[in-house]
């Protein structure tokens, strides 16, 4: 028997001690005790949204930060519960001006609940890297998904739910995304601005990570969300914020560049991640992983557990990704040759460069590189708007009495904050460490021939060169 969107609904601000007794209770390492009512937890008690549990929010990255082994079960359920929280504010400051309805908390509550439950394995490395490898130009993502996943959850559980308020579950999943639509309606717009901001990028979801992934790689995090949270406010259909809060806004989005810089993108993190795609490249054709992606059933089937079932299968043709695999468990990784920044200037015409590239820069007399000897990572961090200020796209307000809205100018703001948002760094790997002289002196020589100089802050120590 199916679950109704019609059964009787809690929240923070309306529960009674009864209530809270007919809801599940979770208490979560981020925010404290989450309450599910029933219907959400039928949702939740599906294997579709299980599968979330053997799904790494950081993928490969607690082979370095050994702390980074929560999943996005977690974080999901943490999105869900701040967006019910962002909803309930608003709605008690502003509820009869802009009339919030039961339903639309409780939509946006489910979009945040459901918001990665098209996820690939290992984060975003599967339809990053993986599958732009195998499925040339592919423009899959885990958003589209995610709204695939959502209607065969519905669909197979007979949870009966009203198609428009499925739809609009929908759009906000898309909302951030490329294929976001561009006919949302223009009643209560700022609703879908809460869990997958399209719009200036403030959203629930980066709420979460930020504060979750810092903690469980043991970083400390001086962004506070609880006061944007608590003081944001509805005006000409957007969320506004107070202006005297425009740097705590601005270390929402600088917090999250330095996690990508010092966790997401760390070097060796990268090196495991070449590896790994490597490795899936290598079993595709005989586990048809890429083949999965269309399909919901099939799709659900597959998370983390891939690389184990690659490293246990005695079959020959997985032999060459087995042994790839035997050497991330030796720690016997590509390695880490160098790294420059592209220029500012160069930025907006930067061709991607390719183990080709390096190759082709090598001298004459040396050892001769291949194509196959060497890994090029391109890695792009910004504030979420390129290298443009993301204080542009954000309206704020002066006070509570005021109606008016504005955006803070770049004259406007601390001088202390970045004038360029944008970063972009090319790194280069040896595959195998006996080469490693070999790849950082072409690498040298392509930075001379690109751009007249080395680039590259320091030279590769001649300990790593001399590795055999």
């Amino acid at each position: 028997m199916g679950t109704s969107w019609n059964e009787e609904g809690t929240s923070f601000y309306s529960l009674s001690c009864q209530d809270r007794r007919h809801s599940k209770h979770i208490h979560d390492n981020v925010h404290g005790n989450i309450y599910l009512d029933p219907f959400f937890l039928k949702l939740v008690d599906t294997e579709q949204f299980q599968r979330l549990r053997d799904l790494k929010q950081l993928g490969l990255t607690q082979m370095v930060y050994p702390g980074a082994v929560h999943s996005r079960f977690e974080h999901s359920l943490g999105v869900y519960w701040l967006a019910g929280e962002a909803v309930h504010t608003i709605k008690a400051h502003q509820g009869s001006e802009i009339n919030i309805e039961r339903n639309d908390i409780r939509t946006v509550k489910l979009a945040g609940l459901l918001h990665d439950v098209g996820h690939g394995p290992f984060s975003h490395l599967f339809e990053q890297e993986f599958l732009p490898r195998v499925l040339k130009g592919s423009k899959w993502s885990h958003e589209d998904m995610s709204v695939k996943m959502i209607d065969y959850i519905v669909d197979a559980h007979y949870i009966e739910i009203d198609s428009a308020i499925l739809k609009n579950v929908k759009e906000m999943v898309l909302a951030s995304s490329e294929t976001a639509s561009q006919k949302i309606m223009s009643e209560k717009r700022f609703l879908y601005d809460i869990v997958a901001n399209g719009r200036n990028g403030i959203d629930v979801d980066k709420f979460d990570y930020i504060v979750r992934d810092s903690r469980a790689c043991g970083l400390g995090c001086n962004f506070q969300f609880q006061r944007l949270l608590e003081t944001m406010r509805v005006m000409g259909d957007e969320i506004c914020y107070r202006a005297k809060d425009y740097l705590t806004i601005h270390k929402l989005f600088a917090t999250r560049a330095d996690l990508h810089r010092t966790v997401y993108t760390h070097a060796k993190v990268k090196a495991i991640e070449l590896m790994v795609v490597d490795a899936l490249t290598l079993a595709n054709d005989e586990l048809s992983i890429s083949a999965s992606i269309h399909e919901p059933a099939k799709f659900c089937k597959l998370d983390d557990s891939i690389l184990r079932q690659i490293e246990t299968s005695d079959k020959q043709e997985l032999k060459k990704a087995r042994d790839l695999i035997l050497r991330i468990r030796r720690r016997d990784l590509y390695q880490f040759c160098n790294e420059y920044s592209v220029p500012k200037d160069k930025q907006e015409n930067f061709k991607d460069i390719t183990p080709q590239d390096i190759v082709c820069s090598q001298e004459n007399g040396g050892t001769t590189l291949k194509e196959e000897d060497v890994a090029v990572s391109i890695v792009k961090i910004d504030l979420t708007r390129g290298s443009s200020n993301p204080l542009e796209s954000i309206k704020f307000f002066q006070d509570y009495e005021s109606d008016y809205k504005f955006p803070i100018r770049d004259d406007g703001i601390s001088h202390l904050l970045p004038t360029f948002c944008q970063d972009m760094i090319v790194r280069v790997y040896s595959k195998k460490p006996e080469l490693v002289g070999a790849v950082s002196e072409a690498f040298e020589n392509f930075q001379l021939k690109t751009y007249g100089m080395k680039a590259q802050v320091h030279d590769t120590p001649e300990k790593k060169k001399r590795r055999k």
